[in-house]
């Protein structure tokens, strides 16, 4: 009876974290401030949600509840996160704020909910997936890396002359942080590898 309390306080917690993520990244582009306008560029990209569902997978044991929650909690998180945004518009940095803005957020509570919803399941499986450890694990811990190394790339090709010399910072300092940690994943692997080995050398 315990177990399945605490069972499901995690899960109650877990769904409550990602309606939590859904409300600060609505509201960060209410305030000023450099640290609500970095949260505020977090949270409009899609690697900051898909690192959290694959957070949520990591931290759970089942891969049947990775999936499960990651994609529940992410929906919830998305549907919040818009459903904000629809009800008290802020234009994201570098743009100005228009009713094609404001129009455009109510269809995609519906759209970016339902994709939520299915993109989160793989990410938390993934997620479950990276606790395997050693190298059987390490491809999918640089897979968080490998999203954000690419979606910043992109941004900072087609939308930084246009978002401001802010955001253009925030996001070369978010792809750096990116490949300093992904070195730091491999590091952290051949390091093992090497004391593992020298271990085995000296029982031998």
């Amino acid at each position: 009876m315990n177990f399945l309390r605490t069972r499901t306080m995690s899960a109650l917690l877990t769904l409550g974290a990602g309606a939590l993520i859904g409300v600060l990244g609505a509201l960060s582009g209410k305030f000023d401030g450099p640290v609500f306008h970095v949260v505020n560029v977090v949270f409009s990209g899609g690697w900051s949600w898909a690192c959290f569902a694959f957070l949520v997978g990591y931290t759970r044991k089942s891969k049947v509840e990775s999936a499960a929650l990651a994609s529940s909690a992410l929906a919830i998180g998305v549907v919040v996160y818009y459903l904000l945004k629809w009800l008290s518009p802020v234009a994201p940095i570098g743009m100005t704020a228009d009713g094609m803005v404001a129009d455009g957020v109510s269809p995609g509570i519906v759209f970016w909910g339902i994709a939520a919803f299915f993109f989160g399941a793989p990410m938390g499986l993934f997620g479950n997936l990276a606790r395997i450890p050693g190298i059987g694990g390490l491809s999918f811990r640089l897979l968080v890396p490998l999203i954000v190394y690419v979606e910043t790339t992109a941004r900072l090709k087609m939308e930084a002359a246009t978002a401001g010399r802010f955001v253009e910072l925030t996001w070369s300092t978010i792809r750096v942080i990116s490949v300093l940690t992904a070195l730091a994943l491999v590091g952290h692997v051949v390091w093992e590898w090497v004391r593992s080995a020298r271990g085995r050398e000296g029982r031998a």
